[in-house]
């Protein structure tokens, strides 16, 4: 797998793309699938996030990056939903824990693990990489 350039090497425009946009969008629009359908909801919150979050762990050299990368996506996602949930203003068609702010919690924790986890993956790849090199 080649390994995507590292985020604090690339243009000031696609660090914010990549680190505020895309958790933003992706937040909102789980946040409307909220009130739409349970599995989409359930899809978009779980695996799709959970590969999300790693994949962008997987752009840092650092397990302490990715960790505060993903806990600023997470934040940032979490807190998405339920404002993407509050424009639909309608019945939530998945369970909500009480209080509401449990959900933001618990995807910025996620988002940090996920982050550190794919910070971990790329050092590892490329440890990988510099030994094959040196054969």
């Amino acid at each position: 797998m080649k390994l995507p350039p590292p985020f604090f090497e690339r243009p000031f425009w696609l660090q914010v793309v990549g680190g505020v946009v895309v958790p933003l969008i992706f937040g909102i629009l789980t946040g409307f699938a909220l009130g739409w359908n349970e599995i989409l909801y359930y899809a978009m919150s779980a695996p799709i996030a959970i590969l999300g979050g790693f994949l962008a762990g997987v752009e840092h050299r650092s397990a302490d990056e990715g960790f505060v990368r993903g806990l600023m996506g997470g934040l940032i996602f979490g807190s998405f939903i339920l404002i993407g949930h509050e424009i639909m203003n309608n019945e939530p068609k998945a369970h909500l824990p009480e209080p509401q702010s449990g959900l933001v919690f618990a995807t910025t924790l996620f988002g940090g693990i996920l982050g550190a986890l794919g910070a971990h993956y790329r050092k590892r790849q490329e440890r990988r990489h510099e030994r094959t090199a040196a054969l």
